[in-house]
């Protein structure tokens, strides 16, 4: 019985060795004979020249492998070889701080163009859907930069990620725009509350379609404008439409909105509409619309800001959360023929038709138009200083009065405020 070993190269083909009667031989090819296994013979070589060995890290050793590659930068070049070059000092730095921006004690005062990189980099790295670290690291940079990190939020129809994400959504300051339509939200929820908070102040756009709302809400949202002349004071758009519990009554809240130039009460419980809408020209000066507005189409408000991408993170996250939770429900549901889910969506347009079968109750301020007839203006000239003398008068007259309705609170309205 014979054995052999080959080996890769042509001129070095190794030993032959025979097995004769229990004992082994050499045979020596080129003489063709055989030697005894005794015989002083070449060196015996196990691997080829061409061999190479390449020692492999443990699995424990894997993250500090990944650090250190992460130190380069690897590339093609023409040729097709690989070429590396190191990386700059900055992103080296820029990196590390990025892995742990949650024991940043305070960003306030630090550079706007390196806090947005910063900023990035935290975000590739999914820093902020982590549920404790991630809100505390938010919390930096929002309370450093304010409208830099959002200053449009759109959640419509996002009702699972304000329930998962409410203390992270809380925590963004100077938003101008906000879109809460179609979730449902109710009177007594906190993010309602936190609307009337000195952070939200800055808001001008709010969107609150087809959430439940009463006359309650709109109280409890209105009182610190009516009474302290806070919160929402520099509202510009308000859409209330797709609430069947508001009634005459919650329209009569609204009427503090001074600076208010759009208003959308289309789906809404009112009873006399004609006097609402004489109230609302009367005492706010806005003009009922015939045609819809653009202002209420809802394609403006976009989410815009360096937490563009995290407010997407956070909706994945949410969607992969109750993924196998809805394969099951959807699978129950097919079971005993249900179709629960697409009746909510379908609920939402039946009623955005009803109210377009109602009728559109939008309102918008007319601007006033300059008159460039200089003769005309001299002419009235003389009655105008008449009238502004009258006019000033009204004006103190009514300033009397709103103070004293204003003093005239009810039990209701010193109860809310002292929930403040």
């Amino acid at each position: 019985m014979s054995y052999c070993l080959h080996s890769e190269s042509d001129w070095d083909t190794g030993p032959i060795y025979v097995r004769e009667n229990g004992k082994l031989h050499v045979v020596n090819q080129g003489a063709g004979g055989v030697q005894n296994v005794t015989a002083k013979t070449r060196p015996f070589r196990l691997f080829s020249r061409g061999f190479s060995v390449e020692l492999c890290m443990n699995r424990e050793d894997d993250r500090a492998r990944r650090q250190r590659t992460d130190h380069f930068i690897f590339t093609y070049t023409k040729e097709g070889n690989l070429r590396y070059s190191a990386k700059s000092l900055f992103s080296l730095v820029l990196g590390y701080i990025s892995d742990n921006v949650d024991h940043i004690d305070s960003l306030i005062g630090f550079p706007e163009q390196i806090a947005e990189k910063l900023f990035s980099a935290a975000e590739a790295r999914q820093k902020f859907t982590e549920p404790v670290t991630g809100l505390r690291a938010l919390q930096k940079f929002t309370e450093a930069y304010g409208n830099l990190v959002l200053c449009s939020l759109c959640l419509r129809n996002r009702y699972l990620v304000i329930s998962e994400k409410l203390e992270e959504i809380k925590s963004f300051r100077e938003l101008t725009c906000l879109d809460l339509s179609c979730c449902k939200l109710g009177d007594e929820h906190e993010l309602l509350e936190h609307l009337t908070k000195e952070a939200l102040s800055s808001v001008k756009r709010l969107l609150l379609k087809d959430n439940s709302l009463s006359d309650a809400g709109l109280r409890r949202m209105t009182a610190p404008v009516r009474v302290l002349k806070k919160g929402l004071e520099n509202l510009l758009v308000l859409d209330l439409s797709c609430n069947p519990k508001i009634t005459d009554v919650g329209i009569g809240y609204l009427l503090s909105f001074k600076k208010l130039n759009c208003l959308d009460i289309s789906g809404t419980g009112l009873k006399d509409v004609s006097a609402v809408i004489k109230r609302i020209q009367t005492q706010i000066g806005l003009v009922h619309s015939k045609v819809p507005l653009k202002e209420f189409d809802h394609s403006n408000c976009k989410t815009e800001g360096w937490a563009e991408q995290t407010v997407l993170q956070w909706e994945q996250a949410v969607m992969e959360s109750i993924k196998p939770q809805d394969n099951l429900r959807t699978a129950a549901l097919h079971f005993y023929g249900k179709t629960h889910r697409i009746e909510e969506v379908v609920k939402c347009k039946l009623v955005e038709a009803e109210t377009k079968a109602c009728g559109s109750l939008q309102f918008y301020k007319e601007k006033v138009q300059n008159c460039h007839l200089t003769l005309k203006k001299e002419v009235a000239g003389s009655h105008d200083l008449k009238n502004s003398k009258k006019r000033a008068l009204a004006e103190q007259e009514r300033e009397r009065t709103s103070k004293q309705k204003h003093l005239c609170l009810t039990v209701e309205d010193w109860d809310l405020l002292n929930t403040y």
